[in-house]
């Protein structure tokens, strides 16, 4: 099944916690902390594979965890770091932030995108020794990996989009440029999925050809099957316009294309505007050849081609033709990523205090960390959490809020009174 959409939500692994630890050797009295820092968290990757064309493996799997970072160890070792985890997806896929709606990069080379960074590992009690506290009975946790929510989706990379009404013969003459196979019948809508081909010119010069399933009117507002492929024919280079010059549907090949166009450019007036070619197929099958004239005023200033795809007739200098316009065109589209969106500068030491029934309650992000590394059973740990408070400005701002001597102040469930 082809899926070219899909949204995941991935988190990156949590670094490993510090260790507490002391050196214990046979004639080395107080040896001191040797606690080891933990190991970082996994990173998540997204990769580009040119052997893939769908996003089918994230239909029924969405959330993917990167796993955490090693706890640290004694005699100052450091935790073993986790392992990263690598997505592949297809060739030209673009990832979105699924809440802001930014983008956030488009996978058009092998080049990996770091898409969460595994969280950093926490300090051993090693890190806190020093002439004033030489034996810190506390260390550092690991900080969590970031998560995010995305939306992925592919736009095919291809130098030339073949586009046009169902059983026009877009599949037809794929096969006959190509040794891509699609699927071929007297059927509309034979094609369910775009199909990729690389047209050879000669030794040195080819291309990629892409097949985008039938557009029909009202393609662009969800009509038909055109509608959810338009986005594939955004970074083409070069359209190739195919048109059932014998009616063969009953249809008037003037009017087709003008209804193509219009779709074209509901979709986006960018893609309106793209370098075409018009290609008049079932020349064989033809009887009247004056259509080929109508055809040719119909599409001024359009190149127009008359070909049979079936027999292979034209279809020699219609590829040599597209070669020679794409050697003349600007390589294929490379979609930039978003900005970061410009805010106020943010402290990590955002502390939000409020009074409730008479209770002075602190909240913040860096607090519930900070509270993660202490051990208060001892008295060099309560002293660093008193230190950290006070760096943080958690006392300036109870003072400022006017909490008076005696009051009771609690932290996530740790409470004591308040001593000026």
């Amino acid at each position: 099944m082809f899926i070219d959409t899909a949204v995941i939500t991935a988190r990156a692994g949590k670094g490993g916690d510090g260790s507490v630890s002391f050196r214990r050797e046979k004639y080395v009295p107080a040896g001191g902390p040797d606690g080891g820092d933990g190991g970082r968290g996994g990173h998540i990757y997204l990769r580009a594979d040119n052997q893939l064309t769908t996003l089918s493996d994230y239909r029924y799997k969405a959330k993917y965890l990167a796993p955490d970072g090693g706890r640290g160890g004694s005699k100052q070792c450091t935790g073993r770091g986790g392992e990263d985890l690598v997505l592949r997806v297809p060739l030209g896929t673009l990832v979105y932030d699924d809440e802001s709606g930014r983008l956030l990069a488009d996978l058009s080379d092998s080049e990996p995108f770091l898409l969460c960074k595994g969280g950093r590992g926490g300090w051993g009690n090693k890190r806190f020794a020093g002439a004033q506290r030489q034996a810190p009975q506390f260390a550092k946790a690991g900080l969590e990996g970031e998560a995010l929510r995305v939306r992925l989706e592919v736009k095919m990379i291809a130098d030339v989009g073949l586009i046009g009404f169902p059983n026009a013969g877009k599949s037809t003459l794929l096969s006959a440029i190509s040794a891509a196979r699609p699927k071929i019948a007297d059927y509309p809508f034979t094609t369910l999925a775009p199909h990729l081909g690389v047209v050879t010119v000669d030794d040195d010069t080819g291309f990629l050809c892409a097949d985008i399933p039938g557009l029909i009117e009202g393609a662009a507002s969800g009509a038909g099957l055109g509608h959810e492929f338009l986005r594939h024919i955004e970074r083409c280079r070069l359209l190739l316009h195919i048109v059932d010059a014998a009616s063969t549907e009953g249809r008037d090949p003037c009017a087709d294309i003008d209804t193509i166009d219009a779709e074209l450019a509901a979709h986006s007036i960018e893609l309106a505007g793209r370098e075409q070619l018009v290609v008049a197929n079932k020349r064989d099958a033809v009887s009247d050849e004056t259509v080929f004239e109508r055809l040719r005023e119909h599409v001024k200033p359009r190149e127009i081609f008359a070909i049979s795809a079936a027999t292979r007739e034209g279809v020699g200098d219609l590829v040599k033709a597209c070669a020679e316009k794409l050697s003349k065109l600007p390589p294929v589209r490379v979609f930039e990523p978003d900005p970061v969106p410009l805010g106020p500068a943010v402290s990590e030491a955002v502390t939000d205090i409020m009074k409730e029934d008479g209770v002075w309650v602190v909240t913040g992000d860096w607090l519930i960390r900070l509270m993660r590394d202490v051990n208060f059973s001892d008295v060099e740990s309560l002293a660093y959490f008193e230190q950290r408070l006070k760096a943080n400005g958690v006392y300036d701002q109870l003072e400022a809020l006017g909490v008076a001597e005696g009051d009771t102040v609690s932290l996530y469930g740790l409470e004591f009174e308040y001593v000026r």
